[in-house]
């Protein structure tokens, strides 16, 4: 019988992976086989740790996903070791400073979207040439539930949030002719070192929590075992589809 999670010979790439989301999502491909390639602005050994501690196999690239000299680099270093590249997961991403618009300016509204809309693109664009050679590959794109509905006094994350979602739509629908699936998630409220602002304020962390049904935050690894899903064989059948992992908070 297939063993649809077994990623033994693949190779995954995970940009943001020195923490959070992408830390965890890296690790949970590490364990089920994966040859795992982390990025982040910065060195991931904690994340190459705990790879190392589940029996994974992984290496860390410096990348600015914000600059598309450095994305283009990590995907030629990729094939130019392991020849292709079958799972890319675009996780990096950066939060708004939270401000009403009348008070917001373009430097944090061109932080945000360089990383978090301008950067996500130029991924899945060398990710889509890298994997088309081979004539399949799964791309996983980390959005939020800012990407589906609005948060308050965030408009600049929640302008680049409905970007991605928006473009793995259309990338879905372009690429699923050609091997390549393309599909993203929603995440609500996820207690991460990107959140710590609103996690180390009882009060926040409870409005926030609040939103969903279960009234808590998520664990990473709540949204790195979709992504796992998003880039098996089990998900063949989706293309552009965009999963909120949010207890609720959009379903009602």
């Amino acid at each position: 019988m297939k063993q649809y999670l077994d990623f033994t010979d693949q190779v995954v790439l995970v940009t943001g992976a020195r923490s959070g989301i992408g830390q965890a999502t890296a690790v949970a491909f590490a364990g089920q086989g994966a040859k795992v390639i982390v990025s982040g602005r910065r060195p991931c050994d904690e994340t190459l740790e705990q790879i190392k501690e589940v029996g994974g196999e992984g290496e860390c690239i410096i990348c600015d996903v914000s600059n598309e000299d450095e994305v283009k680099a990590l995907i030629d270093a990729i094939i130019a070791k392991y020849g292709k590249l079958d799972v890319a997961v675009n996780s990096a991403g950066v939060n708004s400073v939270k401000k009403p618009i009348e008070e917001q300016d373009m430097e944090n509204y061109d932080r945000v979207n360089n990383t978090d809309a301008r950067g996500l693109f130029m991924c899945m664009m060398y990710e889509a040439r890298a994997m088309l050679p081979a004539g399949k590959g799964a791309i996983v794109n980390i959005a939020s539930v800012a990407g589906l509905i609005a948060d308050p006094l965030m408009s600049p994350y929640v302008g680049a949030k409905h970007a991605v979602v928006g473009m793995t739509k259309a990338a879905g629908i372009e690429l699923a002719q050609k091997g390549i699936r393309v599909n993203g998630i929603c995440p609500g409220f996820v207690d991460t070192e990107m959140t710590q602002a609103w996690s180390k304020d009882p009060e926040a962390k409870a409005r926030v929590a609040g939103y969903n049904m279960q009234k808590r935050p998520a664990v990473a690894s709540e949204i790195a075992t979709v992504a796992l899903f998003l880039g098996s064989d089990m998900a063949s059948f989706m293309n552009g589809a965009v999963l909120p992992v949010e207890a609720g908070q959009t379903a009602h």
